[in-house]
């Protein structure tokens, strides 16, 4: 979604800068690492256990390119409309419902696939899993944008309202 914002705000002048968006992927990423091995933690399982389930054919990225352009569309659908204060609850739901209404179970973000990489439980992958979701990703972004152009042709007008600004942050617009 970050990548998103980048890509469809910059001719606008809204959204992430580059330098945002690298600070933001590096932040997503130890994020959700720190979050997996929190969670292993929690259920007394070692703290890095490096997931064995593999996830791989295209099946299953399909159900990646699903669950990455559907939520790419809804945020910027929501930003676009002027209700982007509904967005992390549709999110939450959206993700909660694409678990199941994909095969890949909806990781739709490559911060994501990484950090479950990092446990052995249901919720896990492969670390040798981890390109081809990320890659599957990478075209769900590409088929997002795609037909959010189509659809909405000014979104990109609307990429500083799918990020939050944090007070006096001009690298941000809204």
């Amino acid at each position: 979604m970050s990548a998103a914002d980048w890509f469809l705000g910059r001719r606008a002048g809204a959204g992430l800068s580059g330098r945002d968006l690298g600070g933001y992927v590096v932040a997503q990423t130890v994020g959700a690492i720190a979050g997996a091995v929190l969670a292993d933690l929690m259920f007394k399982l070692p703290a890095v256990d490096f997931s064995d389930k593999h996830r791989t054919g295209g099946d299953l990225w399909l159900g990646e390119v699903v669950a990455t352009a559907g939520l790419l569309l809804l945020i910027f659908a929501l930003a676009r409309s002027g209700r982007a204060s509904v967005a992390p609850a549709a999110v939450g739901a959206y993700i909660g419902a694409a678990y199941w209404f994909t095969s890949s179970t909806s990781f739709a973000n490559p911060a994501v696939t990484v950090g479950r990489a990092f446990t052995d439980t249901f919720a896990g992958i492969a670390p040798v899993s981890v390109p081809g979701f990320i890659v599957a990703q990478l075209v769900g972004l590409a088929v997002g944008v795609g037909l959010l152009l189509a659809l909405y042709p000014s979104v990109g007008s609307a990429a500083g309202d799918v990020v939050v600004a944090h007070p006096g942050d001009e690298s941000v617009r809204s």
